[in-house]
């Protein structure tokens, strides 16, 4: 339908925890395909709905994955249930991430090799899955948006200091920032 700008580190609606979603109408399935139009024109993997100023428990994702598990959905008001997580500091090459609410900028995080993915589709169904790897990262990194967090909010002190130095540098942490996929220049360079 529609590609929306995309929330910038700082936007109060990335800090707060989004609400529960209580009715799958048409609203709710138009809001799912602008964010998959959004998702796409960022060339995201994924997108939770905080990402785009909308505060519910939504995100989608695209990733192509080799459990069995769906590689393009949406999960609605989700539960995840996850593996135990490495407290060894992450490897700066192998588990590195970005932010679409971040753009242009990668971190390493350990993350859970292993989630249970619970909820519901744009319709209402419930919907189960189980994601490793990347596709675990993926589900985890979504997720935490709709808890209020950004994936940088998470990191170790020394990359959090890196990331302190270039939000500043950058000038976020202030509300009303945004970029717009598919006009403004691709911040990771697709």
């Amino acid at each position: 339908m529609s590609i929306r700008p995309v929330t910038i580190y700082g936007e109060p609606v990335l800090h707060t925890r989004a609400q529960e979603v209580t009715e799958f109408n048409d609203e709710l399935r138009e809001l799912i395909t602008d964010m998959y139009d959004t998702m796409d024109a960022a060339n995201g993997v994924g997108l939770a709905a905080p990402q785009i100023g909308v505060g519910l428990r939504i995100f989608t994702y695209a990733y192509e994955n080799d459990d069995g598990a769906p590689s393009r959905g949406v999960v609605v008001n989700p539960r995840l249930t996850l593996s135990k997580v490495s407290q060894a500091n992450p490897d700066p090459e192998e588990e590195i991430e970005g932010c679409l609410s971040a753009p242009a900028l990668n971190f390493p995080l350990k993350r859970a090799d292993y989630a249970r993915v619970e909820g519901f589709d744009g319709d209402g169904n419930a919907i189960s899955f189980e994601a490793t790897d990347w596709f675990a990262r993926i589900m985890q990194h979504e997720y935490d948006h709709l808890d209020g967090y950004l994936y940088v909010d998470k990191l170790n002190d020394k990359w959090a200091r890196r990331w302190k130095k270039a939000k500043k540098s950058l000038g976020w942490g202030v509300p009303n920032l945004t970029w717009m996929p598919g006009t403004d220049e691709d911040p990771f360079g697709h």
